[in-house]
């Protein structure tokens, strides 16, 4: 299902430092934002360009020099000092400020992090984001309320370029304390298709779930020892790795917790819940997968395999498999390379669902509550995100050495990439990133087609609290993994297989788990009149 999954952000906050490209993890979200439905769309990385910082407002006292100091989470880089000595070159010219940063190592970060605050250290600016301890530090005080004026007088670029949606994001309990990314990504899935063995075998063109069947039966139909499809349901996943396509996408749903089959509808502003295995869509949805089983569109042992499957598609053992368009971008790029002969192309089976877009909170900056350089700060903050040369600089190291850039908008490996990555620099992240050029073009076009229909809704932000029904959620989650896998990948009858799903569902607690949501995403909606 989505990238959503909190067991893996320490692995995906790698992956994003490498790229340079991606959001943080996909994660876990925070709990305030005032609703609207219209579309996020931010300015353009050409237009931010132009507006690239100039020395500070002659209005504004810089004359004092200021040191500040920064938090940010992950290994120190290796070239830190020569980068950092360059920024601070262009920081003293433009805001006569200064920046030393302490890096809070990934491997015991989530110890050090509260603790910095518990201490009262003396520090500025701080990496934070809804899975970083933003809520957390924002409710405990640990971060400074910025308000509009004081935005709009030391972050002006920012204030101006930021969507309203992502400062709303940002609020918590009506209050914003951090300046999140302007970056926004679609959490959408899309699939990994051979598109030579598609042409092979004159398969219709994958753009839907029906043309997706008769490709998968028609590679099963016509290359045996195969695997059309590949997923790893192992490890406690509790879905097939279609039904964030087939399921939530299709119907325009979202899910509000993975460990409970609760959703409700995209556009209904009531927040109405509902057993998603006890509607026509989940009835209909185990016929389509019941008919892939019996032709053949993945093995009858799908459930306990435990291989990584885009291995098993780079060797030619399977031909399909889901997942976001980042990843599967990459892998194409990765075939390219390694596998030319191979000719992998993505399709989005869902084209014109609703379009979720990661909230702004999955990176941003906040500054400590007590800060003496508040001013400066915010200031310093404006450049990381606005001004290119100095966004470039930190996001991807010196030209030349660390990165190539290509034209305005793209960048490539330089022959010291390895010496700056792994830490969250990506706490700024806005409209001027840069595209790695090895990303392929077509992943690139579905992603930005996906980004002018970004739908913000009403519950975007909220985050259910399980601690009144921890037991049922855990008896909840068995029973999907026992019942409810089984009977999506085709390996019981759907009827009777749908049948006792619900009635273990029901022995398991579902009703208290959903009255308790419900009641929490009432109050939740109440809070935003």
């Amino acid at each position: 299902m989505k990238q959503r999954k909190r067991s893996l952000m320490l692995v995906l906050a790698l992956v994003l430092a490498f790229s340079a490209l991606l959001s943080a993890c996909g994660g876990s979200k925070d709990k305030s934002s005032e609703s609207t439905t219209k579309p996020s769309v931010a300015p353009s990385a050409s237009a931010a360009a132009t507006a690239s910082a100039k020395p500070a407002d002659p209005g504004l006292d810089t004359s004092k020099e200021v040191k500040l100091k920064m938090l940010l989470v992950g290994g120190k880089p290796v070239d830190y000092d020569e980068v950092f000595a360059e920024l601070n070159k262009l920081t003293k010219e433009k805001i006569n400020a200064t920046v030393d940063v302490e890096f809070l190592d990934w491997s015991d970060w989530q110890q050090k992090y509260p603790l910095k605050f518990a201490a009262d250290e003396n520090f500025d600016i701080v990496y934070t984001a809804n899975w970083a301890f933003y809520n957390d530090q924002a409710l405990k005080g640990g971060f400074l309320e910025l308000t509009d004026d004081m935005l709009s007088k030391y972050a002006p670029q920012t204030w101006a370029a930021m969507p309203a949606a992502s400062w709303n994001q940002a609020k918590v309990q009506g209050k914003l304390y951090m300046v999140p990314q302007n970056s926004t990504e679609v959490t959408d899935k899309v699939v990994l298709i051979r598109e030579d063995l598609r042409q092979k075998y004159n398969l219709p063109q994958v753009n839907s779930m029906d043309t997706y069947a008769a490709y998968l039966k028609g590679i099963a139909a016509n290359e045996k020892g195969i695997q059309p499809f590949g997923a790893k349901p192992a490890d406690g996943w509790k879905w097939h790795e279609l039904d964030q396509i087939t399921l939530e996408q299709a119907n325009d749903w979202n899910l509000v917790d993975y460990n409970a089959p609760l959703a409700y509808k995209l556009d209904d502003n009531t927040g109405k819940l509902f057993n998603v295995y006890d509607t026509p869509e989940f009835t209909k949805l185990l016929a389509y997968y019941k008919d892939l089983a019996d032709n053949g569109a993945w093995s009858k042992n799908i459930v306990s395999n435990k291989n990584d499957v885009w291995q098993d598609v780079k060797a030619g053992k399977v031909t399909s498999y889901a997942q976001n368009i980042g990843t599967l971008g990459n892998n194409m790029a990765e075939m390219k390379r390694d596998k030319p002969e191979y000719n992998v192309q993505i399709a989005d089976l869902t084209p014109n669902s609703k379009k979720i877009g990661s909230i702004s909170t999955q990176n941003g900056l906040a500054i400590h509550a007590t800060s003496k350089n508040v001013e400066r700060s915010l200031m310093l903050i404006d450049l990381l995100q606005n001004d290119k040369q100095i966004h470039d600089l930190t996001m991807y190291g010196i030209a030349g050495k660390h990165y190539q850039p290509e034209g305005d908008d793209k960048t490539a490996a330089g022959p010291s990439a390895a010496n700056y990555t792994g830490f969250s620099n990506w706490g700024w992240n806005s409209q001027l990133n840069r595209r790695d050029t090895s990303f392929p073009d077509e992943a690139q076009a579905i992603s930005d087609g996906w980004k002018s229909k970004v739908y913000n809704f009403n519950l975007e932000t909220f985050v259910f609290d399980d601690s009144k029904v921890k037991n049922e959620v855990a008896n909840i989650g068995n029973v999907m993994l026992r019942y409810a896998i089984p009977l999506e990948y085709g390996l019981v009858d759907p009827v009777k297989g749908q049948a006792e799903l619900l009635k273990q569902l029901k022995s398991a607690g579902i009703d208290k788990v959903q009255t308790e949501m419900q009641s929490q995403v009432d109050a939740f909606l109440a809070a935003q009149k």
